[in-house]
This record gives structure tokens, C-alpha cells and sequence, in this order.
């Protein structure tokens, strides 16, 4: 109770200063594998310090921006984001991609804003502080093992694994299981290791149900026992001193003191958020894995629906999400043409779940974007048919090559429906991924790296507040 009166009167503080002072937003930045949260991080703040590419941010637009700067970040206790050591990743003579989120990192810009309207000639400029929070999106997924008891947990888990080859190596560990057997830690700590492994290479085939996630982001977690627990059958009238009395015991401190912890301290206090979604990779893997996205994203909205469960109502206390934007990142690797598609895709993605948190009264939409454009566009000539292609530096070897991933259906459900019939691959048409390095940028003063969409995310993030 003291430290829910705490939280409540540091929001009040909180609230009254952004109100009268110099306002904030806190924009949270998240992702499942391979999204490219550092890279659109970067590339927005990089955007918007310099604004010459940012012709759809209307404040950008109008000129309204009169200045934008980096501060230090307000949580002393957060490590603060590498922009810098990013952007030279990008931007350099090599340029490569850096790192990938493994942890919560923020960065504070603050820009300094001319009013509008017909006041503008009356009131000085003003100031607000844009705070980017980025996190691991194997995190958000974690929310829903708030609401599931350790048997409801495993058996989900358990049911979707005899269609995972990859999965093969535990589910035979299993049958050396017993439940009610007297619990052995280094059998825990097998099942433990072998279970994360799984997770790795799940994660790797393309699926997205891959939680817990601090199984794969561990941190100083490691080898600790609250990441040394897997799911095994239930059970009903097992002893204290039982296996599973004791996976069970080790999931509930998971959630109590990791999951709850996360949400209190950082997703509580975010104002917007921006997911983003590797697509075109999941529709390379196949059916499953684009169910499986699909599955993902409607577990990560109800991450930010107010009221959806007991412990998060509590939380907030009346602060909700107020937008939410569903990226589909990598636009650059398909010609502008089928962009639309692309586009209805994640739109349709999501469909069901964002009608649910629009009802809630949060904002939301969909688009897809590439923070940084790493190919050019291009024709080919191909058994007497033109195909739209892009070229870029392939990553793996450097060369330059022209690639076209085949057409994406006009209507999502040519996707979504076998998906979510279970069928093992696509009927009809073949989509390729390919992974390309970021080109040589030569940037004009003014302008930040060339994109695709990314003042439209921004206006829709926070142009309202601009």
C-alpha cells in the first residue's frame, strides 16, 4: 500500500509539472526478434535533430521546430541509449547495423517549439522533452503469464510443441520426467537448459510465442533460479518437495519479481508506443510462423488495454497508452508498389485487437516503414514480364545484387486464412527475405538518413503535441 501511494503521488508530481512546467512525453519503442528497434530509435532522433527529410511531421513542415537537442536522461538508473555510437555504426565509412536491444535504455530530446494558430504572434516558443524508451518486445509478451497459473502456462506451451522439429530435443528430455518424483536440481537446471535452447531456436525459425523472455535476454539473471524452470505436464496432489511444486514455486517468483518489476518501473509510465514487426521475414517462414506473429501482436496490444487485468488496472491508476503504432519495418526490401500490401497485411494483423484497444479508448494504426532505406528501386526484365525489384549491398557477402521476393497478395486473407488453418506451406506464390546491409550514406547538412514513412510514425506519435 505505501508503495502504491508512493507511485500515486510521484504520477501526481509528475503530471502537475509536465502540466504547467516544461511537458514530457515518454515514447516506448518495442519490437519481437529482428524488428529494428535500435535502427528506428536512431534514425528518428537523428530525423528530427535534423529535420530536412521530415516533410510529413507538420511541425517539421511548417517550421514550427525551432531547435532540438540531446539531455541527459531524466532516470538516473536507466542506462542511457548509444545514439552516438549507433548513428556512426550507420552513417560510417563501413556502415553496419548495430547491436540489437538487450536491455532498457532511454534517451531524452527536447525540442523547442513555435506556436501555432493565432496566438503565435502573442506566446513565446515553448519547450517539450520527447523520452524514448526502447525494450526488448520478448518483455511486453511476458504480461500475459500474469493472468495464467504455472499448469495453464505449461499446458499451452506443451500443446504447440509436437509441431516444432525444433522442439524435439525437449519433449524427448521429457519422458525421463517424473512430476511427483522428489525435486533434483540438476535435473532442474537440464530441463531449464534444454527448454531456453528450444526458445532459441524457435526464435531463430521465426515463431514469436517465445516467453518467457528473460530466458533469452537473461542478464545478471543467469543461472539464477528464478530463470531455472521449464514447463513439464500438470499434476494434481503433488508434495512441497516435488519437481513440480517446485517449477510451479520458481514461475511464480519469475512473474512476482521480474515481469512485475518491468511493468511497474517502465511500461506504467509510457504515454505512446510504436511496435514494431518484422512481416516480411514471418511470411518467409511460412504459415506458422505468420499465425504465430499474428497470435504475438494480439498479445502485445492487450498489453495496453487499460482495465485488462487486476494487477495492471491497479498499476496504472488511471494512466493509459494513448496511441499505439504497429510497424511493419524493412519497407525497403519491396518496391514501392506493393507497399499497400504490405500495409494491409499488418493492418489485418492486428484487426481484431486493435478494434479491442480502440473500444478502451486507446488510438492506434498501422504502416509500413523502413527507419533507414538501405536499397534503390529497379525494373527487371524476366520471362517477358517486368518485375519491380530493389538493389542493395547483400549482408552477408557485400555484393551488390537485385532481388524481388515474389508478389504479396492483394487481399491479406490469401495469407491469413491457410495460416490460420495450420497449413504446413503457402499454396500459391513463393516469398523470399533477404537481408541487405545499410548502403554509403553522402548527407546533405539538414538532412537526417533516408527513410521511408518515418515522419508519417512521427506525426502520428507525436504530432499532437507538437
Amino acid at each position: 500500500m505505501t508503495d502504491g501511494a508512493a507511485r500515486g503521488l510521484g504520477s501526481l508530481g509528475s503530471a502537475v509539472s509536465s502540466r504547467f512546467f516544461e511537458p514530457s512525453l515518454r515514447l516506448g519503442v518495442t519490437g519481437l526478434a529482428r524488428a529494428g528497434k535500435t535502427v528506428f530509435i536512431t534514425s528518428l532522433v537523428a530525423n528530427l535533430l535534423n529535420r530536412g527529410r521530415m516533410l510529413q511531421l507538420a511541425a517539421a513542415r511548417q517550421g514550427r521546430i525551432e531547435s532540438a537537442y540531446l539531455q541527459p536522461q531524466p532516470d538516473d538508473t536507466v542506462p542511457r541509449f548509444a545514439y552516438e555510437d549507433h548513428l556512426a555504426a550507420l552513417t560510417g565509412p563501413a556502415p553496419h547495423w548495430p547491436d540489437s536491444t538487450r536491455a532498457v535504455s532511454e534517451l531524452r530530446l527536447s525540442l523547442t517549439l513555435r506556436p501555432a494558430g493565432l496566438l503565435s504572434g502573442i506566446q513565446g516558443s515553448r519547450r517539450l522533452h520527447l523520452d524514448i524508451v526502447d525494450y526488448p518486445g520478448e518483455w511486453l509478451l511476458d504480461l500475459g503469464l500474469l493472468d495464467k497459473t504455472y499448469a495453464q502456462w505449461s499446458a499451452e506451451v506443451l500443446a504447440r510443441l509436437p509441431a516444432r522439429p525444433v522442439a524435439a530435443e525437449f519433449l524427448q528430455l521429457l519422458t525421463t520426467v517424473e512430476p511427483k518424483a522428489p525435486h533434483d536440481e540438476p535435473k532442474a537446471q537440464a530441463l531449464a537448459a534444454v527448454f531456453t535452447g528450444y526458445l532459441q531456436a524457435a526464435r531463430a525459425a521465426g515463431f514469436y510465442d517465445c516467453s518467457p523472455g528473460r530466458f533469452l535476454l537473461p542478464g545478471d539473471l543467469a543461472g539464477s533460479p528464478v530463470l531455472t524452470f521449464a514447463p513439464i505436464p500438470p499434476e494434481e496432489a503433488v508434495t512441497r518437495r516435488s519437481l513440480w511444486h517446485e517449477m510451479e514455486r520458481r514461475y511464480e517468483a519469475y512473474k512476482a519479481k521480474v515481469v512485475k518489476p518491468f511493468f511497474r518501473d517502465h511500461f506504467s509510465r509510457i504515454d505512446r508506443q510504436v511496435v514494431l514487426v518484422d512481416t516480411l521475414s514471418a511470411i518467409h517462414s511460412g504459415p506458422q510462423a505468420v499465425e504465430d506473429l499474428r497470435g504475438a501482436m494480439g498479445d502485445v496490444l492487450a498489453a495496453f488495454r487499460p482495465g485488462r487485468n487486476g494487477f495492471l488496472t491497479s498499476l496504472l491508476r488511471g494512466k493509459r497508452v494513448e496511441k499505439i503504432l504497429f510497424a511493419a519495418t524493412k519497407a525497403d526490401h519491396l518496391h514501392h508498389l506493393q507497399h499497400p500490401q504490405m500495409t494491409a497485411i499488418i493492418e489485418a494483423m492486428t484487426r481484431e485487437a486493435r478494434d479491442r484497444a480502440q473500444f478502451a479508448g486507446a488510438e492506434t494504426a498501422a504502416l509500413a516503414l523502413a527507419a533507414l532505406r538501405a536499397t534503390t528501386e529497379e525494373t527487371r526484365q524476366h520471362d517477358g514480364a517486368e518485375l519491380p525489384c530493389v538493389r542493395g549491398r547483400l549482408l552477408d557477402s557485400g555484393r551488390q545484387a537485385a532481388f524481388y521476393p515474389g508478389a504479396l497478395p492483394e487481399d491479406p486473407a490469401q495469407l491469413l486464412t491457410p495460416a490460420r488453418q495450420g497449413a504446413a506451406r503457402w499454396l500459391e506464390g513463393e516469398y523470399q527475405a533477404m537481408q541487405f546491409a545499410p548502403a554509403p550514406l553522402n548527407l546533405k547538412p539538414g538532412d537526417g538518413p533516408p527513410h521511408i514513412r518515418l515522419d508519417r510514425a512521427a506525426e502520428f506519435l507525436i504530432g499532437d503535441h507538437l
